[in-house]
């Protein structure tokens, strides 16, 4: 096994904490010594051991002298927990490899400077796009201090997300929609519009049995604050949180929704609707790293035209739908020429039972790994 090899694993065991983490990001670590690997650790629930730690614990005292393979740059403040760094320096640890250099300001090359002053040789780079890639929302995170936003769609060959009756149950198959359980699982929150709740009255859940450090948040758009007091979502806001944005006055149904869990925000306005960017940072004030978007045609055409989608992932089903009054999944006024139209790069595409999952990034200057 060579640098690569260590480091690969190191990926793989920092994947096992998606879903858990947020909102710190996904790490694995790898203790190699004499060319064997003598401990690894990934960061699991937020708040408890980093994975250096946990690698170090397993090593023991054949630390002495090795090779840290880590995905991120190990952190030089005093958070939840002591700065991983004085670990690296406590553990005798020879030479550190890291993927990525930590884009919280407060650490942001400062672990490095720990360790290069405490005699360590530090190489940064190794598999970094593959770095980047896995912790691509609190990355996001920190340097725009704003959610990552991923756009979910599901919708017809020919691009309708439903029937001119508005009946969109079930477009998609079964395979499909167990993917985005899946796909949901990975993030803080789930929005959509006030259209879709008076539509489908959505329980916007996770339906799967796997361990989480915190419940889904499920966020809705609502200038005129319509969420029914009797919807699926208003009914067990004190399981599970809700959170609505409005316009709205302060008003005898807040009370009401306010007594029910739901946390009503009254934001600010841009035009008659509600301004995205500041309901966003207030997502980021309370610590929701990563939102997906599930909304309707209105709203999903807001987060496109005001480019505020980070990633677009788009479920086709193998069905032609028609109707020139069946709604398609980018509603607004849209471009006027084509030279305006929303670019993307990194496709990926693959077959979720009968149907078709697209994932891509929209096109952009800058990369997380830069």
């Amino acid at each position: 096994m060579d640098d690569r090899d260590y480091m690969e694993l190191a990926l793989s065991l920092a994947a096992k904490g998606r879903g858990q983490v947020s909102p710190n990001p996904m790490v694995g670590a790898v203790v190699v010594r004499d060319r064997k690997i003598v401990g690894s650790g990934y960061h699991t629930l937020a708040g408890i051991k980093h994975a250096e730690v946990l690698a170090f614990e397993e090593a023991g005292e054949q630390t002495r002298d090795a090779t840290l393979y880590v995905t991120l740059e190990p952190c030089s403040h005093q958070g939840r927990t002591p700065p991983c760094a004085d670990a690296v320096i406590a553990a005798g640890i020879k030479r550190a490899v890291a993927a990525i250099e930590d884009p919280n300001p407060l650490v942001a090359g400062r672990g490095f400077e720990k360790l290069r002053a405490a005699g360590i040789e530090v190489e940064i780079g190794l598999c970094a796009s593959e770095a980047a890639y896995l912790n691509e929302k609190f990355i996001t995170f920190q340097r725009n201090r704003r959610p990552f936003v991923h756009l979910k769609v599901a919708q017809s060959l020919d691009g309708r997300i439903a029937t001119r009756t508005k009946a969109s149950k079930w477009i998609t198959g079964s395979e499909a929609r167990q993917a985005v359980q899946e796909l949901r699982y990975e993030y803080d929150a789930i929005l959509v519009g006030i259209g879709t709740v008076l539509a489908d009255n959505p329980d916007l859940t996770i339906r799967l049995d796997k361990p989480r450090a915190r419940p889904l948040t499920r966020i809705v758009i609502d200038e005129r604050l319509q969420l029914p007091t009797d919807s699926r979502l208003a009914q067990s806001a004190k399981e599970t949180p809700v959170i609505v944005f409005t316009l709205s006055d302060y008003t005898k149904k807040t009370e009401e929704l306010t007594r029910s869990g739901v946390a009503v925000i009254r934001t600010v306005a841009k035009g008659q609707k509600i301004d995205l960017q500041a309901a966003l940072a207030e997502l980021a004030k309370r610590e929701i790293t990563s939102v997906i978007v599930e909304g309707g045609s209105e709203t999903n055409g807001r987060f496109v035209s005001e480019r505020l989608v980070d990633k677009y992932t788009f479920f086709i089903a193998p069905k032609v739908i028609g109707g020139r009054e069946a709604p398609g999944p980018i509603g607004g006024e849209g471009i006027a020429v084509l030279d305006e139209a929303l670019l993307f790069e990194s496709f990926n595409f693959r077959v979720v039972g009968q149907d078709i999952e697209i994932t891509a990034y929209p096109l952009r200057e800058k990369k997380l790994e830069e």
